[in-house]
């Protein structure tokens, strides 16, 4: 039996809010910018998700996962 009283460590820690989450993670977009000859090249760029975009989150400690509204999964773990 376990005691109803007992501490859980995870009820102790703080809770991550949503905003919180949201800015832990970047999304990468790419933008066409202007190359030689006036060719548009694409380039790759990271941008922040705000906290509208976030349908779900979890705090597994040593990073978040995210899903975004639009179905992406993104994760601080890899930065």
């Amino acid at each position: 039996m376990s005691d109803p009283n007992a501490k859980d460590p995870a009820a102790e820690t703080k809770k991550m809010t949503e905003a919180e989450a949201a800015k832990r993670v970047k999304r990468t977009v790419t933008e066409l910018v202007d190359g030689k000859e006036g060719a548009k090249v694409p380039r790759a760029k990271k941008v922040a998700v705000e906290a509208s975009e976030v349908l779900s989150f979890r705090d597994y400690g040593t990073h978040v996962v995210v899903v975004t509204t639009d179905g992406q999964k993104l994760t601080d773990a890899d930065e």
